[in-house]
């Protein structure tokens, strides 16, 4: 109390991007998005091929890594929200975390919003502003062999496999879909 300061702005405070498609909007997380994401990290099937389940801590823990990966590189993942009725439904775009073999394009859904486009709808528009807005050359998308609706969602934006990942830290291998400026595919 009676401590002089100044309070200043940083222009390098996380920004207001949002991205809208014709039926969701991609938006930074925001802390009312915790119960629905902690939800969808202690769904076993959900969470079989990224890791296994999480707490809600380890859930909270990773909503703030995605804020904390906008304000460091100035991007990341959105959280994804159904435009008709706010409802989230995962967490969808790019990112680089230190160690990555390059920008990704990942993407998580919670099991009752699956199998309905959403994914792909999300994933088209981050890759989108991967290319126009971050200057990237290529994407890649890290995925499990195992994971079959993923390795399919690559391949209809148009990845193809290239090469075969380790992550430094838990030794899990992945394989890297690699899709280069231009080879978005057209929408089916």
């Amino acid at each position: 109390m009676g401590t002089a300061y100044r309070l200043h702005r940083s222009p390098e405070a996380v920004s207001g991007v949002v991205l809208e498609t014709e039926r969701l909007r991609l938006r930074l997380p925001r802390e009312e998005d915790l119960e629905a994401y902690a939800r969808f990290c202690r769904d076993a099937e959900t969470m079989h091929f990224l890791g296994g389940v999480k707490t809600r801590e380890e859930a909270w823990r990773h909503l703030a890594m995605i804020l904390g990966h906008w304000q460091i590189r100035g991007y990341g993942m959105f959280a994804v929200e159904r435009q008709e009725d706010g409802a989230f439904l995962g967490r969808i775009g790019p990112h680089r975390p230190e160690g990555w073999p390059g920008l990704e394009v990942g993407w998580l859904l919670g099991p009752e919003h699956q199998g309905r486009g959403y994914a792909s709808e999300a994933a088209r528009a981050s890759v989108a502003f991967a290319f126009e807005h971050l200057s990237a050359v290529e994407v890649i998308h890290l995925i499990d062999p195992g994971n079959r609706p993923s390795v399919a969602l690559a391949r209809r934006l148009g990845a193809v496999h290239t090469r075969d990942f380790r992550f430094p830290d838990s030794g899990l291998e992945a394989q890297v879909y690699t899709l280069s400026r231009g080879g978005l595919a057209a929408q089916p």
